[in-house]
């Protein structure tokens, strides 16, 4: 970056309506790191000739090898629009689905996105997922449609067919912006090609144009057709840069942080708008006290952690104390940076409406909230990906002296990426490493475990099942061990569409009803809850919730937080077979408790409630739920069948079938068990033909015939009693 254009960076941080905060989403593969090459090269930060094939933001040696982004990567450049510069932050993202935590996480700094579509591979379900969780956190989309010059090469079409298809593209994504996006925004946020919110053209050949753009510059889709048919696309280059035309498009069309913050907010953040707070941060005052969100954390091996944070409001200054609410931890700042790809340049300080680096704050995680020291606020909503792990390893190191760098290295991953989960086994003394996906952890995990030198044994992937039960239970009693303390419960499964409403995010999924939320308050009504069992709600916790309709029980007060304590400790661990338990609604509906505060401690209380709790599972017929994918499959019509054999072969259901022009679009559902192997399997079916994207990951019960066998391998594999708990026992 030239002195001057540091200058330029450092003038426009403190214009908050001249900045433009705003990511890449799509499809893996549909040319995301090329298109940001191009952007780059027009603001001069590298040179036109090696933009598309230096993959600028592809920092890491493994993003180099296999072709992919696999972390977000950040650059700020200076963009000058009739006349006036503009700051445009922008955060390259990954687009395979095993990396969409890195989506998700970069799409709360961001307030606007460029999603690029493949002119050829049109809307596919990757697509429709960064968009969804785009749309979630209110980030307002652009379309770039790319490829083009394969329309041309390719397949040959004609001006009228290429208007035919960019119009299907523009209606698809219109479609999916309205079945997303919250009612209020779903007309605003349409793209719309007459007003130039849409555009077209090659990332790697780096031209692009709209119809905007076309009117301005006179150039015809035969023109555009004659100079790629001619190989002359570096004069379409000339007389229509990509650059020009996407930058401009964002300035125009995206939302600066003045405008953004001032509807992002009530989405991302549930404090009370009205406090001093909620007004700085709604006008993005750089005078008021800090708020901001580390968006994500990256390991350094000079500075320790770089952290990346959206600022809401207030300013970060070198030097100066931060507070990380989460952790509960004053740390210092060492260092303020702005990015440029792989590199960073060091400011002073940085204030709202910003994204920025940090250094010191070695303790953060991704999706921590920071303020200034004297001034704690509401954090931030959790930063919450559509997906949950679904495919864990186990991990142990060759040589046991390795054991304590292994620990270090889990401890700092999770830090950085919190789609994955980490868990100690205490009974087989196994670390428990779950992601996304197979490629999730051998990218993140097993490569880097080994680029630092560390020898492990992993096991074959293993899938964590959840636990329900299928009906309500009579009334439970829980006693302690000196039968002083009595508590009952009723157990019963949670209504279908409260569980959806959490796997969706409108509901949080864990929440203590401490803290009053009456946006909450009022989801609950409107999905079915009466106004005295929403008062009653204690604790949403991992998908499930605890109730307490107790009428002046004396001393329950006190023995509150213990009964969260012991509800909690049965959903992380249910009585079948000790997996999480899912979709369960507990009500204390009376309890008897001990005058004398010494016979109603902890070691009482807590094995009151988990007996009481689990008895209530095993009343309510406990049942497995197996995580299951919604896939799409793309196969040539004539190897169809091999697709829909393999899919048979693994207890799979072919859900739709549609063909498009020799190409058959199988929609299907596998459990994720079945699913080892499927994309090797499904090549050698099809020919090589044949490929496989993800839609979704549901939880449905398991079959009572494979119940009791699922449960008994899971028990064997824990260390535990390979016999199957019943009620009596």
């Amino acid at each position: 970056m030239a002195d001057e254009m540091i200058e330029k960076v450092k003038k426009l941080m403190y214009e908050p309506e001249k900045i433009r905060n705003i990511g890449t989403i799509a499809h893996i593969d549909h040319g995301k790191t090329t298109f940001s090459d191009s952007l780059i090269a027009g603001a001069g930060m590298i040179s036109f000739e090696i933009a598309g094939q230096r993959r600028f933001l592809d920092t890491d040696d493994q993003e180099q090898e296999r072709g992919i982004t696999i972390w977000s990567a950040n650059a700020s450049m200076v963009h000058d629009f009739e006349g006036q510069d503009y700051l445009i932050n922008l955060i390259d993202t990954p687009g395979h689905v095993d990396f969409g935590g890195d989506v998700t996480r970069a799409l709360r700094a961001v307030d606007g996105a460029i999603l690029l579509v493949d002119a050829v591979e049109m809307v596919m379900p990757q697509t429709e997922t960064v968009l969804r969780q785009a749309l979630k956190d209110r980030v307002r989309p652009v379309l770039f449609i790319n490829k083009v010059d394969r329309l041309i090469k390719e397949l040959r079409l004609t001006p009228e067919q290429m208007q035919e298809r960019f119009m299907k593209i523009i209606t698809e994504v219109n479609m999916l912006i309205q079945k997303y996006a919250e009612p209020e925004y779903g007309e605003k946020f349409l793209v719309n090609v007459s007003d130039g919110s849409v555009a077209f053209g090659s990332a790697l050949k780096k031209w692009g144009t709209s119809i905007y753009y076309m009117k301005k510059t006179g150039i015809t889709f035969k023109e555009i057709i004659e100079k790629t048919e001619q190989d002359k696309q570096e004069e379409l280059a000339e007389k229509s840069p990509l650059h020009k035309v996407v930058l401009d498009m964002i300035i125009k069309h995206l939302p600066s942080p003045t405008n953004a913050q001032k509807y992002r907010l009530g989405r991302i953040w549930h404090g009370d708008m009205n406090s001093d707070i909620g007004k700085w941060m709604t006008s993005v005052d750089p005078n008021g006290k800090l708020s901001a969100v580390i968006t994500k954390i990256s390991p350094d091996p000079h500075a320790g952690f770089i952290a990346t944070a959206r600022i809401f409001s207030g300013k970060i200054k070198r030097g100066e104390d931060v507070y990380l609410i989460g952790k509960q931890k004053l740390q210092r700042v060492q260092q303020v940076n702005i990015y440029k790809g792989p590199h960073r340049v060091q400011v002073e300080e940085a204030i709202a409406g910003n994204i920025c680096g940090i250094v010191g704050v070695n303790e953060a995680f991704s999706g921590e909230t920071i303020c200034d020291p004297d001034f704690i606020i509401e954090p931030f909503e959790e930063i919450k990906h559509i997906f949950e792990p679904v495919v864990t390893k186990s991990l142990e190191p060759k040589n046991p002296r390795d054991l304590t760098k292994l620990i270090s290295f889990l401890k700092k991953l999770a830090l950085e990426d919190t789609t994955i989960h980490v868990k100690i086994n205490e009974e087989t003394g196994e670390y428990l490493v779950s992601g996304l996906g197979e490629l999730h952890l051998d990218a993140k995990v097993e490569r880097k475990l080994k680029e630092i030198d560390l020898e492990f044994e992993a096991s074959p992937p293993i899938v964590v099942y959840r636990e329900t039960l299928s009906k309500r239970s009579p009334q439970i009693e829980g006693k302690s061990p000196n039968k002083h303390n009595k508590f009952y419960f009723i157990l019963e499964p949670l209504p279908e569409n409260v569980y959806e409403a959490m796997k969706l995010g409108e509901i949080p999924s864990v929440y203590d009803m401490k803290k009053k939320n009456l946006e909450l308050n009022k989801k609950l009504l409107d999905l079915g809850f009466s106004a005295d069992t929403v008062k009653d709600l204690v604790l949403i916790y991992g998908r499930n919730m605890l109730f307490d309709s107790t009428k002046g029980v004396q001393y329950l007060n006190e023995a509150m937080e213990m009964v969260k304590d012991g509800f909690k400790s049965i959903m992380d661990e249910g009585p079948l077979s000790r997996e999480p338990c899912y979709g369960v609604k507990v009500t204390l509906v009376d309890a008897d408790l001990h005058e004398d505060a010494i016979h109603r401690g902890p070691g009482q209380v807590l094995p009151a409630i988990r007996h009481g709790v689990t008895q209530g599972m095993f009343s309510g017929d406990p049942s497995i739920l197996e995580p299951k994918q919604i896939i799409r499959i793309d196969v040539p019509t004539e190897v169809m069948g091999g697709a829909i054999k393999e899919v048979g072969n693994r207890r799979g259901q072919v859900l739709d079938m549609k063909d498009e022009r020799g190409v058959t679009l199988i929609q299907a559902k596998i459990p994720v068990s079945e699913m080892f192997g499927f994309n090797s399997q499904l090549k050698s079916a099809t020919g090589g033909k044949g490929f496989y994207s993800l839609i979704d990951v549901v939880y449905e019960k398991l079959p009572k015939s494979l119940q009791d066998q699922t449960v008994i391998k899971i028990r064997k594999r824990k260390g535990l009693s390979e016999e199957i708990p019943k009620l009596e026992s």
